[in-house]
């Protein structure tokens, strides 16, 4: 596929912004540092975080992009999600072995309440099959969650995709929609507002959803209509129950549907570091916590009363995470994904 431009643009903004949050939400450099700029260490604290529902918006999107328009109804969908589970959890298997490192490190440097404590056996699978959250297991690092929710949120795309196949080829593309708008509204109506089901992928599915209707109004032949009507349901679900992270999962889903088209092409000069950070945003977003763990370690034993001297330090596991970010994609992401495509499972999951 093409380079999207657009895409590029949202992942890189809100890869930063979470390591920016996390950076705000972990101590003690941001503790120590807040004197300095307590407003700004407010916002990455508190709404940064919102990020991630453009990562939801996007990741549907791009699973209706590269799903629902093939060749034909799914046939084979426990292949497509193997691939997908085999794409995310490669690299976090890598990433969570740093991350254990990482937090030894950290805890003989510094020890923090909020550092993960040496794993357990149990632990460790339970992450290695993304069930770490649904078991009731601590997490070994940040972010770790939405790798599994992520995984989720695709499994059941595909699954609703597939139903839509078997019911009758000529009209699976419709009841698609059909199906991932009824349970879109039920996500933003009903599992969206119960915390219980914040471990399981109907609890994001409302913003994963608008992801893919964007992607759908845009290829259909009146997209600010059907737009309009996914804002119409949106906007009725928040006057029931009010929800900054749905503001901004329909925010990015309307932009999508509306300019993604006319941002399929930018200056060279924009695009090249865009497509740079939009492709180790992943990276970026499994080691930027045991990047930051370390600095946090490392910045609160030697300064631990100095206000500009955390503050450096928190712009220093900014760029770290960065760099590390750059050579995991480098050295894992990309060689795991190059193994992955030669082998034959997406081939045989559409026939």
């Amino acid at each position: 596929m093409s380079r999207l431009a657009l895409i590029d643009l949202l992942k890189a903004i809100s890869a930063q912004l979470i390591v920016l949050h996390h950076l705000s939400f972990y101590g003690p450099m941001s503790d120590i540092a807040y004197e300095l700029a307590p407003r700004l260490i407010d916002w990455l604290f508190g709404q940064a975080r919102l990020a991630v529902q453009v990562f939801l918006v996007v990741g549907g999107f791009l699973a209706a992009r590269s799903l629902a328009y093939r060749a034909g109804p799914i046939k084979r969908p426990q292949l497509l999600m193997l691939r997908r589970y085999c794409r995310l959890a490669l690299p976090l298997w890598a990433a969570i072995a740093l991350a254990v490192a990482c937090a030894a490190c950290a805890r003989s440097l510094y020890p923090q309440a909020s550092d993960p404590a040496a794993p357990e056996m149990l632990q460790v699978l339970a992450h290695l099959a993304l069930l770490q959250d649904i078991l009731g297991f601590d997490a070994l690092s940040a972010g770790i969650w939405f790798v599994a929710i992520d995984f989720q949120l695709y499994a059941l795309m595909v699954g609703l995709l597939w139903f839509s196949g078997i019911m009758g080829t000529g009209a699976h593309r419709r009841l698609s929609v059909v199906l991932v708008s009824g349970l879109a509204l039920a996500s933003l109506f009903y599992f969206n507002r119960n915390p219980a089901w914040d471990g399981w992928a109907v609890y994001f599915f409302g913003a994963y959803a608008m992801g893919a209707l964007a992607f759908w109004a845009n290829e259909g032949r009146h997209p600010a209509a059907w737009l309009a009507l996914m804002a119409a349901g949106a906007m009725a679900a928040l006057m029931l129950d009010f929800r900054s992270r749905i503001v901004v999962a329909l925010f990015t889903a309307v932009l999508l549907g509306l300019t993604f088209r006319s941002m399929q092409q930018l200056p060279s000069r924009l695009a090249r570091p865009l497509a740079f950070l939009g492709d180790i945003s992943y990276s970026m977003f499994l080691v930027h916590y045991p990047v930051c763990l370390v600095v946090n370690a490392v910045f609160g034993r030697t300064f631990p009363a100095d206000p500009l001297a955390n503050a450096l330090g928190m712009l220093l596991a900014w760029c770290l995470s960065l760099l590390a970010g750059a050579l995991f994609h480098r050295y894992v992401e990309k060689p795991a994904a190059v193994w992955l495509g030669r082998r034959d499972m997406p081939a045989v999951a559409l026939r």
